[in-house]
């Protein structure tokens, strides 16, 4: 779409007909058109994008560390990659990380266990209300 979009401004098409056209905003034309006049090219500069927080080699150690500590949350897992490799890394980007290889971090848990009086309490609820229809 870049080099169409190049095609039309040196054929004498006007920035504002090709805005409309490509339904895309003056100033990404504008840039673009800048970019083709400076360097003759369009291409992304590589390195661009925001840099990855690990590593490959990182990632398949927490994919290990994880595989070995089935139990472990993501928090866990990120302490034990920072203690072998010094690498920080937050708990949010060691369950994507894990996620990428198809692994998941054990959600730690964030309600109260029940007793075993609330458990036969609300087993009693059940078994009283189980014929229970939606009109009651």
């Amino acid at each position: 779409m870049r080099w169409r979009i190049v095609g039309r401004l040196e054929g004498g098409q006007s920035q504002v007909q090709i805005c409309r056209e490509f339904n895309l905003m003056p100033s990404a034309v504008c840039d673009l058109w800048k970019q083709f006049q400076d360097t003759g090219s369009i291409e992304r500069k590589s390195g661009q994008s925001r840099p990855r927080a690990t590593t490959a080699p990182e990632d398949r150690y927490l994919s290990l560390i994880a595989r070995r500590n089935r139990g472990a949350t993501a928090s866990q897992l990120s302490r034990d990659l920072y203690a072998a490799t010094g690498a920080r890394l937050s708990s949010v980007t060691a369950s994507k990380r894990l996620h990428e290889t198809g692994l998941f971090a054990r959600r730690p848990a964030v309600c109260v266990p029940l007793t075993s009086t609330n458990r036969r309490d609300h087993l009693a609820w059940c078994r009283e209300h189980r014929n229970w229809s939606m009109d009651q």
